[in-house]
């Protein structure tokens, strides 16, 4: 069964996007995985279609409506659909390629793109929504969330990357940043491809590859040091 992918949003026309593209794209092609888009203003109850009002307790902004929101979810992900239903959010907890994995496992996603101030907490404890985010700054809505989100899971769909060894070495895979590469010309202004990586010595590179994720990942994301990987 095909990975299926449902965004909720109240702009559907910024999906594919970039996914239509490149590999991607062509999985989608294929039917490697499935889009589907949900208009939230589909469900609103008046004649502007509204689907937000002024937050409980005052303050600035607006925010999504409950009844609302709940009607789209249940109509994208009725019960029994088991994919997991993720709200974009800056709030959430930081998306990791453990959990890109743990999705691209799976039988697909249902997305909630927020916009406004933020979505009523009602409908986030009442539909189960996981709120992730995809780092620490904001976005005018979660659409580019949603397909960065997307695009992180679905590269590594069965079939999708050519090579399918080729993310097996990739930054955060193994709790590092990935090594420098390069490739020819082997002189370029003046700047050499370092002579390990001509050697032929295959035991020689992987320990200098080896060393210099390490030392990458000490300069620039200590954080990932003091993180214990799970056994397999």
């Amino acid at each position: 069964m095909s990975f299926r992918a449902s965004v909720l949003t109240l702009y559907p026309q910024m999906f594919p996007g970039h996914l239509a593209e490149s590999l991607a794209g062509r999985a989608l092609e294929r039917g490697d995985w499935l889009l589907d888009t949900v208009q939230i203003r589909d469900f609103a109850h008046d004649k502007h279609r509204s689907v937000d009002d002024t937050p409980a307790g005052g303050g600035a902004g607006m925010v999504l409506k409950p009844d609302i929101l709940a009607a789209a979810i249940d109509q994208a992900s009725p019960e029994g659909d088991g994919r997991p239903r993720l709200l974009l959010s800056p709030r959430g907890r930081p998306l990791t390629q453990e959990k890109v994995r743990e999705l691209a496992s799976g039988p697909g996603v249902v997305l909630v793109c927020g916009r406004f101030e933020g979505v009523d907490q009602r409908v986030i404890d009442a539909r189960g929504l996981e709120e992730v985010s995809v780092g620490d700054y904001i976005l005018s809505g979660g659409e580019p969330a949603a397909l960065i989100l997307l695009d992180a899971v679905i590269r590594l769909l069965p079939g999708v990357m050519g090579n399918e060894d080729s993310g097996a070495s990739e930054s955060f895979e193994e709790g590092l940043l990935e090594y420098p590469h390069y490739t020819r010309p082997q002189l370029w202004e003046d700047r050499a491809i370092p002579e390990v990586l001509i050697s032929g010595n295959h035991a020689k590179i992987d320990a200098w590859r080896r060393q210099e994720s390490e030392k990458l990942t000490k300069e620039r994301r200590p954080d990932l040091l003091k993180v214990k990987k799970k056994p397999r």
